[in-house]
């Protein structure tokens, strides 16, 4: 499914990919409008499918990804690649583009605020739900301890009190809801930087030491040597640990958020002058 249906069938829309494991089908799920999210969601999904065909000769049960976060980093990562101003060009999406500091700090404003401040939450979630599942919270005091860490790393209160204990604001969150894991989604949001920054090394399209091309233009589109890095790391499947799947395709073999932070470097640079010119 590629469309919504038109026939009053109900349907989810929510995106997602499929691997039917016989090596021959794999399937895109998703109702698809023609506009800029859409684009970069079909490619998010186009990473996971890439994935499932790179570890497809491995035996089945390694047919995963190296740790729960690799398979959603892949996809954020190729999407890194194509939401950039030079990839939309390139595939004549974008037309009449200036490229200056404003639409270059504005663009990455964007994405902070998708992937930056997705991180307190990203934790808080399931360090909220492995606190419940070890009884070091008592029933009566679930919803109480969900606020304070929402208060702790995200500096959010409730709108309203929440004092009664029939509350329950985490059951709110699908994943909460569903009995799915969530951490998976904040190893995801670091590890998808370090993939993007060795992928773009690899491509010849970022240079750590020549701060004059930044991390946050590069699109490794079309780059051989990218796309080797990428099928040797996930072509391994699950049957090595993730550290070392990460070495294979990073050099590296922890997580570390020095990619992320050279990725926004730009944006960092920009606020950091704004509130001392402002006195903030």
């Amino acid at each position: 499914m590629i469309e919504k249906p038109t026939d009053g069938r109900e349907v989810l829309c929510h995106a997602s990919a499929w691997d039917f494991c016989d090596g021959q089908n794999y399937r895109i799920k998703m109702c698809t409008e023609v506009n800029y999210e859409d684009f970069v969601v079909i490619h998010h999904e186009m990473g996971h499918i890439q994935y499932y065909l790179q570890y497809a000769e491995q035996p089945y049960n390694f047919r995963d990804g190296a740790n729960p976060g690799f398979h959603e980093a892949i996809g954020d990562t190729i999407a890194l690649s194509v939401s950039t101003p030079k990839h939309l060009q390139k595939i004549n999406l974008l037309q009449d583009y200036e490229d200056n500091d404003e639409s270059s700090i504005n663009a990455l404003m964007d994405i902070a605020l998708q992937k930056v401040a997705f991180l307190p939450f990203g934790l808080l979630i399931d360090k909220w739900r492995w606190d419940v599942f070890s009884g070091a919270v008592t029933q009566d005091n679930w919803n109480s301890h969900w606020w304070e860490y929402r208060k702790q790393y995200q500096k959010l209160r409730p709108p309203v009190p929440r004092a009664d204990p029939r509350d329950f604001d985490p059951g709110a969150k699908f994943h909460v809801a569903g009995d799915s894991q969530y951490i998976a989604y904040f190893v995801a949001h670091i590890v998808q930087f370090q993939f993007y920054r060795s992928l773009c090394i690899a491509a010849g399209e970022y240079n750590p030491d020549d701060k004059e091309v930044p991390l946050h233009k590069c699109d490794f589109y079309e780059s051989t040597a990218a796309g080797e890095k990428l099928r040797d790391g996930l072509s391994l499947g699950a049957s090595k640990h993730w550290s070392d799947v990460l070495e294979v395709m990073t050099e590296e073999r922890k997580l570390d958020a020095t990619a992320l932070l050279e990725y926004f470097e730009p944006l960092y640079n920009f606020l950091k002058e704004q509130n001392q010119k402002l006195k903030l």
